[in-house]
């Protein structure tokens, strides 16, 4: 498919803000709807065909089928509920229903016991049911099976317990954006930061982090970067963080030393050239016939494997430090979960 014809789709919380309206219609005229729309916050306007429109009672409360487009958002399909009844205060509070997660750690957005309801669809929220009526209200987000679904988010890592969160800042989801991704690592920078350390640990992915946990790091300050170390270490930067360990596979952290800050394999040139050459520089042997980052340092015998490893390190947490300015210490660990080499000091 040809990038450029993709689709693009509707964020949860732009989904979120279509049903809150709807379900403020109804709530204040009884009438029911079956099509809204609302205000976008980049400019214009965007209809939104509704699932179920209802009022019973003294409440109301309307839901949308979330449309992502051609991205594959793992929230795609999913029904987005909205239910408003009077508030016992002024304006517009936010409750967490079925499936909408509860921000339990500091760091985020929203302080914790709140909704985890970003502040930009809280907005889109309020102008949309704010076309409506000014009555004080209580509206309670709801999305069935989010707790399931959540499971498979950076959201048990961020402390945001019971569910989704409800995020987007356009409203749009641009197919195969890396906006989603970029946002939920800032959040765990966040996180890592409001836990007080002043040391922050990077890795790579599950071997890195497995291996950090094993030395003892609290879970609380480890980021998983994945590909996105140029991002990540340019808010580093941003945000002032002066120490950092980076644990990890040396053929992913291996494209750092070689000036690769995204290590995706399809933006990225593959490590081994450069390992080759640096490890045969070192040890003046030749790995020319290796596959694996790992199998040129596994080829190494006796005290030159560790120290090869530990040279290679060093090549990556300088590349690091010229990035971000940090003081660094670069873990690498193989296959088998086993540190390797290391370099620096800093003990988190």
């Amino acid at each position: 498919m040809n990038k450029k014809s993709l689709r693009k789709g509707f964020t949860t919380g732009a989904c979120a803000a279509a049903a809150a309206k709807a379900a403020a219609v109804a709530y204040v005229t009884g009438e029911l709807p079956g099509e809204i729309d609302i205000p976008m916050p980049a400019g214009g306007r965007a209809t939104f065909n509704l699932l179920n429109v209802k009022k019973t009672g003294d409440k109301a409360r309307a839901s949308v089928i979330k449309d992502a487009g051609d991205d594959p958002d793992i929230t795609n399909g999913m029904e987005i509920i909205a239910e408003v009844t009077q508030n016992t205060k002024e304006g517009l509070s936010f409750v967490a229903g079925e499936g909408v997660g509860t921000v339990t750690k500091n760091g985020l957005s929203m302080p914790p016991g709140e909704p985890a309801i970003n502040p930009g669809p809280r907005k889109m929220m309020s102008d949309a049911v704010r076309e409506v009526t000014d009555l004080p209200l209580k509206l309670t987000l709801s999305i069935p099976g989010g707790e399931r679904v959540a499971q498979n988010t950076f959201n048990p890592r961020l402390g945001i317990i019971g569910g989704l969160s409800v995020l987007g800042t356009t409203g749009i989801v641009r197919p195969y954006s890396h906006e989603a991704i970029t946002a939920s690592l800032a959040c765990s920078l966040d996180v890592a930061i409001a836990t007080g350390s002043e040391i922050i640990v990077l890795t790579a992915g599950n071997i890195g982090t497995s291996a950090a946990k094993g030395i003892g790091v609290n879970e609380e300050i480890i980021v998983e970067v994945g590909n996105e170390w140029g991002f990540m270490l340019d808010m580093a930067k941003e945000k002032g963080i002066k120490k950092i360990v980076i644990a990890g596979h040396p053929g992913k952290l291996a494209k750092l030393a070689a000036g690769e800050f995204d290590t995706h394999s399809s933006r990225s040139k593959s490590a081994i050239p450069f390992v080759n050459e640096t490890m045969n520089k070192y040890s003046g042997l030749s790995f020319e016939n290796a596959n694996t980052v790992e199998e040129i340092i596994e080829s190494l015998s006796g005290d030159m494997k560790k120290k090869g490893a530990s040279h290679l390190a060093a090549l990556i947490a300088n590349a690091v430090s010229g990035k971000c300015g940090a003081d660094v210490t670069v873990h690498l660990v193989n296959m088998a979960g086993e540190i390797t080499g290391s370099s620096g000091s800093n003990n988190a």
